[in-house]
């Protein structure tokens, strides 16, 4: 049951809708591309390939992208996104009917997605504290990120279970989802107050990162995420370890896509009814060495059901993590600031994602899938222990609800 708070606040419920929506259209998506291009190529590079095409475009785009969510209306930005979303993958499920859709296809569709991710996410990243006020901020977070989860399960669950009947349903319902994710983000109402004319220059476009190396705390929340899903990715692999490994062909796929999110699901559930009440800079180092330690697990079994269990606790520290992380960067951040910032951590976790699958991709190519997840277990666990040491300030952390905003 929703926390009666959170559910008075307005807006809440189409904020949900186009979040998770968005997602599980996503997911179906992304479930359906990743086997169709391991299908037609049969190597692990692609998969490593198809998160680089995602990736690439952020890299010039988050900066500028940032700095026109501080300047425009941020709702605007994201309904101009989401109608491309509908679409591009409208026109991935006609070139799939047609028979036409090619591996390069493919890599472009995933390049043209990340155009659009850089755009909307730093923008949909500010929507919650425009609606939340601080004192409810993490539980609300909790709450989305459980709902969020829900979707991650149904997706992958739904990709694997129709990519059976064959790709074009599963893009079809992708498009279908985004145009409900589009109604839900037209009924938000949030204040759009008009920023100040600030000049565009070298400096406001980069303020975000300028910010950053003041709060060093927001630095190394977003750095650890950064460097430990970098080098733990093992759901690049997935497609790897459900054809060769553990031979559960693409319905077993989806069920090992699903686990994480379970996991992540009850943990988030936790969270939105029971918050953190302190000590929330150690519980996030632990959650990821937690994180380092399940992946580990998983490259190493051969066991469907212990691989499923490995992946689940996986999901569960990570959204530990993630709560933390993305409540203490909202609530320190002054509006003004939000999209710029929110940029450079959108930037970080599509380095952390995308370019992580592309790590995977060609380490598993290089030495072996198996030994490339131990490997990012490994150094997961490594890093969490080094960057207790190069930020203290972020070991410290206690209570979220204490923390308030430093202007620029």
């Amino acid at each position: 049951m929703i926390d009666p708070a959170l559910r008075a606040l307005p807006g809440l419920p189409s904020l949900i809708v186009g979040r998770i929506f968005s997602q599980l259209s996503a997911t179906t998506m992304t479930i359906a591309i990743g086997w169709q291009i391991y299908s037609l190529t049969h190597d692990v590079a692609s998969l490593g390939y198809l998160g680089l095409a995602q990736f690439l475009p952020m890299i010039p785009l988050t900066f500028v992208a940032g700095h026109v969510a501080d300047r425009f209306n941020r709702r605007s930005i994201v309904l101009i996104c989401q109608v491309c979303e509908i679409f591009a993958t409208a026109a991935l499920a006609l070139a799939a009917a047609f028979h036409v859709l090619t591996t390069e296809a493919i890599y472009t569709f995933a390049a043209f997605y990340g155009v659009l991710r850089s755009f909307e996410m730093p923008c949909q990243q500010a929507f919650l504290p425009a609606i939340a006020p601080p004192a409810l901020l993490p539980r609300a977070q909790a709450l989305l990120s459980s709902l969020f989860m829900t979707a991650s399960i149904v997706g992958p669950s739904l990709g694997g279970l129709l990519y059976g009947i064959g790709p074009v349903v599963c893009y079809g319902l992708s498009t279908v989802g985004f145009a409900v994710a589009l109604t839900g983000t037209l009924s938000l109402r949030l204040l759009h107050t008009v920023p100040a004319k600030e000049p565009v220059t070298f400096a406001s476009v980069f303020a975000g990162l300028s910010f950053l190396n003041r709060r060093r705390d927001l630095l190394g929340a977003i750095t650890l995420d950064l460097f430990a899903v970098l080098l733990g990715g093992a759901t690049a692999m997935l497609p790897v370890y459900a054809d060769g490994i553990l031979h559960v062909g693409p319905i077993g796929l989806g069920l090992l896509r699903a686990a994480p999110a379970v996991g992540a699901l009850l943990m988030s559930w936790g969270l939105s009814r029971y918050p953190l009440k302190g000590r929330a800079g150690l519980i996030m180092f632990v959650s990821v060495v937690v994180f380092g330690i399940a992946t580990i697990v998983f490259g190493a079994s051969h066991t469907v059901w212990l691989s499923i269990i490995a992946l689940m606790i996986l999901g569960a520290s990570d959204v530990i993590s993630v709560v933390i992380r993305s409540s203490l960067i909202q609530l320190a951040t002054p509006d003004s600031m939000r999209g710029r910032v929110s940029a450079v951590n959108t930037l970080f976790i599509g380095s952390s994602n995308q370019l992580g699958e592309f790590e995977s991709g060609m380490l598993g190519t290089a030495i072996g899938p198996e030994t490339a997840v131990i490997a990012g277990g490994i150094g997961t666990i490594l890093v969490a222990a080094v960057w207790a040491r190069l930020f203290p300030r972020l070991w410290a952390l206690d209570r979220l609800e204490d923390v308030f905003p430093e202007e620029q």
